[in-house]
């Protein structure tokens, strides 16, 4: 966390002494920075891989000259498998930002990855599931990759949390810890891992999406919220499931669909 008391000069100057590449920065950038008379940081993107061991976040740091114009400089921290403590490097440009991720990581921060799950009504390769109730009740136990990669979106997290768990009509939906707990929750990613896939139940045709809702909390660690949608209901309306683990949705599913 920055100091909100820290000086300008003294943020500048701890910025790029941690860099391992501030002495690419042109000289008369940094010594224009010098003359700056405020500034301003704020986190720009966040991506967990725990099971690969990877993590990163981007920082804009911007900066108000004596002239008025407002320069920015981006930093990025990052841990690769293995590392024991944080690297950081800093760049000009969000273009320069964006080539060091695809150097280090292989995408650019600038293009969240997709989930490798096939949207509403895509193939995916499989043959065609309709009426193939064998094969859909398989999807439904499927357990998901276990090394997703996540671009988080830093906006309004705690908020997105509390509406994904008010419009849960389940009975068994995750209580009152899990709510407080989410309410520090910072960022967010939302993965559909299975959709828009029809099954028979209770003899007539029924629709079913499984979402999950990635969330980093203030302690650095993160939690999934489950969403199932569903029309496997008495009238067929549309409706809404919420579970705090994945076996627990897709299990909620398989029980739905009534697949034998």
């Amino acid at each position: 966390m920055s100091d909100p008391y820290e000086t300008t000069e003294a943020h500048l100057e701890r910025l790029l002494g941690r860099a391992l590449n501030s002495f690419d920065l042109p000289d008369r950038l940094v010594e224009r920075l010098g003359t700056a008379l405020a500034h301003s940081s704020s986190l720009y993107t966040t991506h967990h891989s725990p099971s690969a061991g990877l993590w990163r976040e981007t920082h804009r740091h911007t900066y108000l000259l004596p002239d008025g114009e407002a320069v920015s400089l981006w930093e990025l921290a990052y841990r690769l498998g293995g590392d024991r403590g944080t690297r950081h490097e800093v760049f000009e440009s969000k273009d320069g930002l964006g080539l060091a991720v695809a150097r280090l990581f292989g995408e650019s921060p600038a293009e969240p990855v997709l989930p490798e799950a096939p949207g509403p009504g895509d193939g995916d390769g499989d043959e065609d599931l309709e009426g193939d109730l064998a094969v859909l009740s398989a999807l439904f136990a499927a357990p998901s990759p276990q090394q997703r990669r996540r671009e988080y979106t830093v906006e309004q997290s705690a908020d997105h949390a509390r509406r994904v768990l008010r419009r849960a009509e389940n009975a068994d939906r995750p209580g009152e810890a899990v709510t407080v707990r989410l309410r520090t929750a910072y960022a967010h990613h939302i993965t559909q891992a299975f959709g828009g896939r029809q099954c028979l139940a209770d003899g007539r045709d029924a629709g079913f999406s499984l979402y999950e809702h990635a969330f980093v909390l203030l302690d650095g660690s993160e939690f999934s919220l489950w969403e199932v949608e569903h029309t496997a209901t008495p009238d067929g309306r549309h409706m809404c499931e919420v579970y705090d683990s994945e076996a627990a949705a897709r299990g909620a599913m398989e029980v739905r669909s009534r697949v034998r």
